[in-house]
């Protein structure tokens, strides 16, 4: 008896150790994506939203579309938009971010606590997520901030402005 368990714990072993021989792959098969430029933008996000009533209004952008929607959360009303946009438009949106400010910017403390409403920027890059609210108080590095939103409306149709 003794024979037979040290014969199935060999095989066992044998088996386990072969699994682990085969699964490690010594050659990479799959070509990696060329590496990407850290200080492009690949995302935008403004959003206003708070109030009273719960107002929002969301704009998200990448390089080849457009989302917009808004809405009064007490209403029960709710909009949505969205669109291609070329990549002109795209460079032209993304013009007024400067990356290597965007580590400089100040946020604020959140308005909705007293029925106001949070201004929220998120803009992305394949390294790093930058996330602002209210940056508006900070006078010396919005102005950029506020050329992105200005961008945007222009996109935009009348009724998300």
């Amino acid at each position: 008896m003794p024979t037979t368990k040290k014969l199935h714990l060999k095989i066992l072993f044998s088996i386990l150790l072969l699994s682990a021989f085969f699964s490690c792959d010594s050659k990479k098969t799959e070509q990696s994506a060329p590496p990407r430029n850290p200080h492009e933008i690949t995302f935008i996000s403004v959003s206003d939203i708070g109030g009273s009533l719960g107002n929002y209004r969301i704009i998200k952008a990448t390089k080849d579309s457009v989302f917009a929607e808004k809405g009064i959360t007490a209403q029960q009303s709710h909009k949505a938009w969205a669109s291609a946009i070329n990549p002109e438009v795209w460079k032209k949106l993304v013009s007024s971010v400067h990356i290597v400010d965007l580590d400089h910017i100040k946020s604020s403390p959140s308005q909705q606590s007293v029925d106001g409403i949070d201004e929220t920027f998120q803009i992305r890059t394949p390294k790093k997520s930058h996330i602002y609210v209210n940056a508006y108080a900070d006078t010396l590095h919005y102005k950029q901030l506020q050329q992105l939103k200005e961008q945007l409306d222009k996109i935009l149709p009348k009724e998300y402005k």
